[in-house]
């Protein structure tokens, strides 16, 4: 379509396209028709969907490392452009607070901060691979008595949450300039050094980032309300409708039970083989499957079958931890609503706090300890987190944003002091109202 027969549109128009048969968004005042295009989008139809009707310029430029080659695709999905008479976004959203977020935004391109340190990666990957081999070596030269076992068993979580972060910096695409190297090398750690679909990981781990703590839209609430009611707004819309599938007073208790250990091995374990066969992720399945023929000629010939199952249901149990502990302690505490449609600088402020650096905290979380610039920037290799975060603080504090710092026993306290919270606002308004 030429530019001189492109139409244009208000925002009331716009925002009237957010069905999940038609959709329409806004990149750069430019609006695309992307009803059909959604369902062969690479990060899925749910993830470009939540955008549906409103401006995606922000998450447009946060996530897309091959600028070029994405706005290939948005040609053919261009329909027309916003009126001259119609603000750049929402007409509710704060434009000095959009305005300065791109400006920063900009500022980092123009620094070296989006560029990766290669050398640190590969120390990481190679750390990893040093303590999978030590481990081996501890049961295969001392045995496989309760000692050797158990520090094989604490080496082995190592990796395995170690691992996570790993993986985790190559789905972000934060390694390689080259889309397809990061998309190989993450099927790799993903598939093969933890056995799960890199498939399963960008469906449901992007959602989050593009829409945090945002219910209906970001997974890692999905729990709300079947087993938690989470955060200040929804936990009385729950008791109000008088909706009770779990004892929600209690739910900060329960959470040591059904939560830390049991996502991992208890329900994420089972949930990823249906995923990757159900969606005929078939290359996914095949490094999973060679995680699992790995894993098992290496370790039962010294543990048995019965040692081998033992072991490694132990593993994930102790990951499980490591893993909700630390991805939970940035997300669970912060408001938690339906989609607001903010700015994307509020929004990521609003659903997410930091954990003051140090070395422990920085390799312990994977640097997810600085999880507000890792959501304002997700693309950023995380080594350059704590350059970046001066500039990030002193936005916030221009306008009025609070920028959320803790310990890391403050982190994990605040998680169990939030659902607490939460579980007696249901409980007031289940009864009350």
């Amino acid at each position: 379509m030429g530019s001189s027969e492109q139409r244009v549109f208000t925002w009331d128009e716009v925002q009237k396209h957010c069905s999940r048969t038609d959709r329409w968004l806004v990149i750069r005042r430019k609006v695309y028709d992307i009803s059909e295009f959604s369902k062969r989008h690479p990060g899925g139809a749910r993830l470009i969907g939540h955008y549906a009707g409103q401006d995606a310029t922000d998450p447009f430029t946060a996530f897309h490392v091959d600028k070029t080659l994405v706005n290939k695709y948005l040609k053919s999905l261009l329909i027309g452009e916003l009126a001259p008479d119609q603000p750049s976004s929402e007409s509710w959203k704060n434009v000095q607070v959009t305005e300065d977020f791109r400006d920063l935004r900009a500022a980092v391109e123009k620094t070296d901060l989006l560029q990766p340190n290669k050398l640190f990666f590969a120390g990481h990957l190679a750390h990893i691979l040093l303590l999978e081999l030590a481990a081996w070596l501890f049961l295969w030269y001392f045995g496989a008595s309760l000692f050797p076992f158990l520090i094989s068993l604490v080496l082995l979580s190592t990796v395995q949450a170690q691992g996570g972060w790993l993986q985790h910096d190559f789905g972000h695409l934060s390694v390689f300039s080259k889309s397809k190297w990061n998309h190989l090398v993450h099927k790799f750690i993903i598939g093969h050094l933890k056995g799960a679909p890199a498939s399963w990981w960008n469906h449901l781990h992007f959602q989050h980032h593009a829409k945090p703590n945002c219910y209906r839209k970001d997974p890692d609430i999905n729990m709300h309300p079947m087993f938690f009611v989470l955060g200040k707004k929804l936990p009385v819309e729950v008791g109000k409708q008088k909706m009770k599938y779990m004892p929600y007073q209690y739910q900060h208790k329960y959470f040591f039970l059904i939560g830390p250990p049991a996502l991992l091995p208890l329900y994420f374990q089972w949930y990823i083989f249906y995923f990757a066969v159900s969606r005929m992720q078939w290359m996914d399945l095949a490094w999973m499957v060679s995680f699992y023929i790995r894993i098992s000629l290496t370790y039962i010939p010294l543990l048995g079958v019965r040692g081998f199952l033992t072991m490694f249901f132990l593993v994930r149990f102790v990951e499980s931890n490591w893993f909700v502990w630390v991805t939970q302690m940035n997300h669970i505490p912060m408001a938690i609503d339906h989609d607001q449609k903010e700015e994307w600088l509020t929004m990521q402020l609003h659903a997410t706090c930091n954990v003051h650096q140090s070395f422990f905290n920085d390799w312990f979380t994977g640097h997810l300890n600085f999880q507000i610039e890792h959501h304002l920037f997700p693309t950023m290799p995380r080594h350059n987190y704590h350059k970046v975060a001066p500039l990030v603080r002193s936005l916030c504090a221009k306008h009025g944003l609070d920028y959320q710092s803790k310990t890391l026993f403050t982190a994990f306290a605040d998680i169990v002091h939030s659902l607490k919270d939460s579980g007696e606002l249901w409980l007031d308004a289940y009864l009350h109202k």
